[in-house]
């Protein structure tokens, strides 16, 4: 009956999602009938799949009690770090190989900094974000590196039933990474170390393998971001990107994974983003000024995090219901 009732609650947040994701299509269009066009649908998802492909990260590791401040920097070190390798001749699939290596190596890095130094993640990922952002400058003189490899922008650029690539591996990535977070030992194991690792430890888990693991998944999505995103835009750009980890955090969070660790899924992730990419794209498309978009956007992680408080006191209050009827 416990777990019933919890699954109720968690179908009830979806649904309250797709309401959110309807009031969204339904203002913006009012204010700009071109917003609900085929055209600007596609638009969104494009601009989903990258916000999506890190919110599979972000999932992962706010599960397990972890976050990470650092893919928008590194999502930008790597589409300059192979447009690079390219640009210098080495082959295209060498050049991505090498920058999916250097992600996993700043996935590495924060682990490290977590696991063996034992500093908070937020405060160990923010000084990733900044020396990777750095790097992205160095590597590349500070300009944007142009790609001319013409296999480089197919790949960007390539479409499958009028689809854009970048957004068909983005639900492929959402499939494979959500049958691995709800139907393996692994994926089980993460909800077990996020909801108490003490616990989990004892059961003979072992957190630590458990967040190695995501850092580093974390590090070669986000190479995977860098590296599609350059495509689409011809260039790899040591500016590009700042923030894309607040959008990624908002659409997790707004998905019902609870910033505390242990509850989600990659369900509700996905259809935070569609709602999160969808209002940004409403925001430019009626005309807000930019400014007045950082305060909205602020707005929306706001209310991200007060539904995520709200949740969190009705499981609670649930788990303590179901308790008391068992005593």
């Amino acid at each position: 009956m416990k777990t019933k009732r919890l699954s109720l609650a968690i179908s009830g947040d979806k649904l309250i999602l797709m309401g959110a994701i309807a009031v969204v299509f339904i203002l913006f269009t009012f204010l700009n009938p071109n917003f609900f066009s085929w055209v600007n649908i596609t638009n969104i998802l494009v601009g989903a799949s990258l916000v999506g492909i890190v919110s599979i990260g972000h999932t992962y590791l706010i599960i397990a009690g972890q976050n990470d401040l650092s893919p928008g920097s590194l999502v930008a070190f790597s589409g300059v770090l192979c447009a690079l390798f390219v640009s210098k001749g080495v082959p295209l699939l060498p050049a991505v190989l090498l920058t999916i290596v250097a992600g996993a190596i700043v996935g590495l890095f924060n682990t490290w900094m977590v696991n063996n130094i034992r500093i908070d993640a937020f405060i160990a990922t923010l000084v990733t974000q900044t020396i990777v952002r750095g790097f992205a400058y160095i590597i590349c003189g500070g300009k944007p590196v142009a790609i001319s490899n013409a296999n480089y922008i197919t790949f960007g650029k390539a479409r499958f039933l009028d689809i854009p690539l970048s957004v068909w591996i983005m639900l492929l990535c959402f499939l494979f990474f959500g049958f691995v977070l709800s139907k393996t030992k692994f994926g089980r194991s993460i909800y077990a170390i996020g909801g108490n690792k003490d616990a989990a430890r004892l059961a003979g888990l072992n957190p630590r393998k458990a967040i190695l693991i995501c850092y580093v998944m974390m590090g070669i999505i986000c190479a995977i971001g860098g590296i599609i995103f350059s495509a689409r835009m011809n260039s790899g750009q040591p500016a590009a990107n700042v923030n894309l980890e607040f959008d990624s955090i908002t659409a997790v969070i707004l998905g019902g994974v609870s910033f505390t660790g242990g509850v989600g899924s990659l369900a509700g992730t996905i259809l935070g983003v569609f709602l999160i990419q969808a209002f940004n794209t409403g925001l430019t498309m009626v005309n807000v000024p930019s400014f007045w978009q950082y305060v909205a956007r602020g707005a929306l992680l706001l209310f991200a995090l007060t539904s995520d408080y709200v949740r969190k006191q009705n499981r609670e209050k649930m788990l303590l219901e179901a308790s008391k009827r068992q005593g």
